[in-house]
């Protein structure tokens, strides 16, 4: 284990978990990682380890995922609520101005930050995601999201995730369904359960979870920002993609061979871009 434990409390009452992955030195530039819908801070594990000979990764669990603490009120499962934990872990930690990486859901956070918070964001990296959510991916989500929590053992977790991810991931082979499943579920009570709370699915079905942003975009003060789309994805079309760069001139973008939904950030043409981006900000 190469990072440190953050426990903290939401201005709400909520016990809440964050990753610390520690930087090369004290000033050393802050990256936090906001994870998707139904994943939680160890999606990011090799990003982050990447990362660390130039910056400090902080990557938050979601209230509800992971080891952050499950909500009763299911309609704290939106973007507003996820906005606001996100501001109390940098007031927790004493952050000054940070550079955030956004996959789908936290993709949707990092605008949000951006708009609510503008001078204590440095940069963004959304990782398929802009302010358009395509409807056949949505579909997708819905199909799965808050079901089949509970299987047998990790071989039917493997096959499970297999069976949600092949399109996105047509090259993985056994030992990297594994790895997913191994990110994704965790074993509980003598069981492998999805580590997230199934009433998250809530704003799924009510919308919540994807806006019109829209008007927000087009709003939002000007920072670096690089898009990471799956060639194949079904959320973040080609179309979304040209929208953005017209509103956002010097907008990076790449498109990720043989990906859907979501890169994992680890390719190595996602590694070679994020470094060539981040380049220039952390030289200073």
């Amino acid at each position: 284990m190469n990072y440190a434990d953050i426990f903290f409390q939401s201005d709400d009452g909520l016990a809440l978990y964050a990753r610390d992955y520690a930087g090369p030195a004290a000033d050393a530039p802050v990256l936090v990682c906001l994870h998707g819908l139904t994943r939680n801070s160890k999606d990011f594990w090799r990003f982050a380890e990447h990362m660390q000979a130039r910056a400090r990764v902080i990557v938050p669990d979601t209230r509800g995922r992971g080891r952050s603490q499950r909500d009763a009120h299911a309609a704290n499962y939106q973007l507003s609520r996820y906005v606001a934990d996100t501001v109390g872990l940098f007031d927790h930690l004493k952050l000054g101005r940070v550079h955030l990486v956004g996959t789908s859901m936290g993709g949707l956070i990092s605008m949000l930050l951006l708009h609510a918070a503008p001078d204590r964001v440095a940069s963004v990296v959304l990782n398929d995601i802009g302010p358009e959510i395509d409807a056949a991916g949505l579909s997708r989500i819905a199909g799965y999201a808050g079901k089949n929590m509970a299987v047998p053992d990790w071989a039917s977790a493997r096959k499970q995730v297999k069976a949600s991810n092949a399109d996105a991931f047509p090259d993985y082979t056994d030992a990297d369904w594994d790895a997913m499943a191994r990110d994704l579920f965790v074993q509980s009570n003598g069981q492998v359960v999805l580590d997230y709370d199934p009433a998250i699915a809530q704003g799924v079905a009510d919308g919540s979870v994807a806006p019109d942003l829209w008007p927000l975009f087009q709003a939002l003060p000007k920072r670096p920002m690089l898009v990471v789309r799956g060639e194949v994805s079904d959320i973040l079309s080609t179309a979304t993609v040209a929208r953005m760069q017209a509103y956002w001139p010097g907008l990076r973008t790449i498109d990720v061979a043989q990906r859907g939904h979501t890169p994992t950030l680890v390719e190595p043409a996602v590694l070679a871009a994020v470094d060539d981006f981040y380049r220039p900000q952390f030289s200073v």
